[in-house]
């Protein structure tokens, strides 16, 4: 068993709001109510500890790919973004050959029994052709229930989200079907209508993609899926908050529909993230990352990002003027609970993991613990 630690002096932020000068006691993998007499202590003194960030919707990072990889690759990536104080961390696929993603989400299905990956979100391929982004359109279908159940019976009890373009022919029945299963209906990459989205929301889809990206705009007229994601208290939206998805405006504008309590904050990383600028595969399509920007070679669509939560994260504070505690909420505690698993991961509370990050005073990270072991040392820098 690890000794204990005392983390002392740092605001600490819990569920119940910032405590200054606080203290949080690990003990071996777990958070703890007390710590025994002589407890190694570390001074975080002038620092912020906050839950370990969870991460719904990631391609990959440190030049390795979650949706085309090897086992080796995805952990790579796992590590990268563990490095950014994504302690946990769910694996998105891309459209695809359906018998290629089949093999993948069983591979993709074994780091998940380990513990290693959340589980496994599919992201196409049964998206709308008219909102693809950068999925390849010769690869794209209906959402048909019989191969929505082949992914899943793929992923063996692994799979936590689909996202779907819920208008299409099959698309209300596999809302359903996924639903059924416990696994989050997303609707994404969707032309749908207003009327649609409601639609959808009430056969059981509980989470938008990527807000604003890859859907119609809202209109005065024609207000389509975006005002209706944002109005069901229902629905969690996710944000790609790197100033280049979302102009501020457009964050501030769903935080204040949706309330912090219904924004999941993600990266929808691709293989670029915390690695540099290059050439890159996403699926069978390439991609050029310039100056941190991901976009298709063909057609200039972007494609993913190249963030890190610990970049939208202080984003959200020091830019968009969001308070600690909500961004915390939308980074930590909102996609737990998603996940299911806000039993053990998402606060800072006695029982949990000890899944934690820690930032300075001008919210730059210097210290990642997960399951009571430091990933990133503050006292080694």
């Amino acid at each position: 068993m690890a000794p204990t630690k005392v983390l002392a002096g740092a605001r600490v932020v819990l569920p119940t709001g910032t405590v200054d000068d606080g203290r949080v006691t690990v003990e071996g993998t777990r958070i703890a109510d007390t710590a025994p007499a002589g407890a190694e202590t570390v001074d975080l003194s002038g620092h912020w500890v906050v839950p370990g960030f969870v991460d719904l919707h990631n391609h990959g990072g440190g030049g390795a790919s979650f949706a085309g990889g090897t086992a080796e690759d995805v952990l790579k990536g796992v590590h990268t973004h563990r490095t950014h104080g994504t302690t946990t961390v769910v694996a998105s696929a891309v459209t695809g050959d359906l018998d290629f993603l089949a093999r993948h989400a069983g591979m993709l299905a074994e780091l998940a029994q380990q513990g290693d990956i959340a589980g496994i979100h599919f992201e196409g391929p049964f998206i709308s052709p008219c909102r693809k982004g950068a999925h390849d359109e010769e690869l794209l279908r209906d959402p048909d229930p019989a191969e929505v159940r082949k992914l899943l019976d793929a992923a063996h009890g692994h799979a936590r989200m689909m996202t779907l373009a819920t208008e299409l022919p099959g698309g209300l029945d596999s809302v359903r079907l996924l639903a059924e299963h416990g696994v989050i209906a997303a609707v994404g990459h969707t032309d749908a209508t207003y009327e649609q989205t409601l639609q959808a929301i009430d056969a059981g889809a509980s989470v938008a993609t990527h807000l604003f990206n890859a859907m119609p705009p809202l209109g005065h007229r024609s207000p389509g899926p975006i005002t209706a994601l944002l109005e069901d208290e229902r629905v969690t939206v996710e944000l790609i908050n790197d100033g280049t998805h979302l102009h501020p405006a457009a964050l501030r504008l769903a935080f204040h529909h949706a309330g912090a309590a219904r924004v999941a904050f993600i990266t929808d990383a691709m293989d670029a993230a915390g690695f540099g600028d290059g050439r890159y595969m996403l699926g069978p399509l390439e991609v050029e990352v310039a100056d941190g920007v991901a976009r298709l070679v063909e057609g200039g669509s972007i494609a993913g990002s190249t963030l890190t939560l610990d970049r939208a994260f202080k984003r959200a504070v020091t830019l968009d003027g969001l308070p600690v505690e909500d961004v915390v909420r939308a980074i930590s505690a909102n996609p737990a609970r998603l996940l299911g698993l806000d039993d053990r991961i998402g606060s800072l509370e006695p029982g949990k993991d000890a899944d934690l990050v820690v930032l300075d005073a001008g919210f730059d990270l210097v210290g990642v613990m997960r399951r009571g072991e430091w990933v990133v040392d503050p006292e080694l820098g």
